[in-house]
């Protein structure tokens, strides 16, 4: 793992109100990430209580970028959050202190050596979509997408840890966090737009006639929608592929939590394919018992065992 981690992986039991504010964070985790929920509730408590306040956090820096203030109050509160993230890696906030997102990550980046920084790369990505930034180029939109995904891979390391060889591990979780984002990305193409953002490419747009953009859930005349969400899918599958390698570098319980994760949202990118017109009616999303289904089979450990057997495959 990285060597720019923030605690040290041991803390005391929790206080009484540390607990109260993790069970706050788990909270906004259960209300506003059903697909995340789904995976860390496959996490001994520790490390739920950990990956919850990671979540709570991350969650009010988005509702920042997302909300209706406007653009100069955005920024200002974005760099209130990223003090208070000083305040919490100096150590500086009470388990008495009145945030509970404050007391649950300071206690868990005592009990677990979370790289912190990675929420202040967050925040770097929440200010380009504050300042309305767009991507010219995959490679652009790879920077972004290293700051609001990627980062919270390498976060969530620091609370999985890793089990033998795994030198390429934070480099796997980027990856992993890339597929999830551009997977988003295609989710929302509808959401976005009536936002007035487009975050795919432009030269991806130009190139499939896309241009002009998505408004009023429509591709523009003439244009191969279709041939745009195949070439993204791609793209995904592609990054999937190479971060399902992280598996094998986990314990039962985290790989079982990151193959919740991404089985989840594999499912999603196989209905995005099957139908890409679909992603500019609404948001696609998939049942309660299909969720349920891919949880337990990553608790089996199927999804680990495979890519084990690719990667045995792949050497020399």
């Amino acid at each position: 793992m990285s060597p720019n981690v923030e605690g040290t992986a041991h803390a005391s039991a929790p206080s009484a109100q540390v607990l109260a504010a993790y069970s706050y964070c788990e909270a906004v985790t259960g209300t506003q990430a059903r697909n995340f929920a789904y995976g860390i509730r496959l996490l001994p408590t520790d490390k739920r209580q950990a990956m919850s306040a990671l979540y709570a956090f991350s969650r009010r820096v988005d509702d920042i970028g997302d909300g209706a203030l406007a653009p100069d109050a955005k920024l200002a509160r974005l760099e209130d959050t990223r003090a208070l993230l000083g305040r919490i890696r100096a150590g500086e906030v009470d388990e008495d202190d009145t945030d509970p997102v404050a007391v649950a990550l300071a206690h868990a980046a005592r009990r677990f050596p979370i790289p912190l920084g990675g929420l202040d790369e967050l925040i770097d990505g929440v200010l380009m979509d504050v300042r309305g930034e767009e991507y010219e180029t995959w490679d652009d939109l790879k920077a972004y997408c290293r700051c609001v995904a990627g980062a919270i891979g390498r976060l969530s390391l620091g609370v999985f840890g890793t089990v033998g060889p795994a030198d390429r591990a934070d480099e796997y979780a980027d990856t992993l966090g890339l597929a999830l984002q551009l997977t988003n990305i295609l989710r929302d193409v509808r959401e976005d737009a009536g936002n007035g953002r487009t975050y795919l490419p432009a030269e991806d747009l130009a190139k499939f006639g896309c241009g002009e953009g998505f408004q009023g859930g429509r591709a523009p005349a003439g244009s191969d929608f279709a041939g745009l969400v195949h070439h993204e899918v791609r793209r995904a599958r592609a990054l999937f592929t190479e971060g399902y390698r992280l598996l094998p570098m986990l314990d039962r319980r985290s790989g079982a939590c990151v193959a919740a994760m991404a089985g989840i949202y594999r499912r999603l990118l196989d209905r995005i394919e099957r139908e890409p017109e679909a992603v500019l009616r609404g948001r696609v999303s998939l049942p309660t018992h299909e969720k349920a289904y891919v949880a337990v089979r990553g608790l089996s450990g199927l999804d680990a065992r495979t890519v084990s057997r690719q990667n045995t495959r792949r050497r020399p």
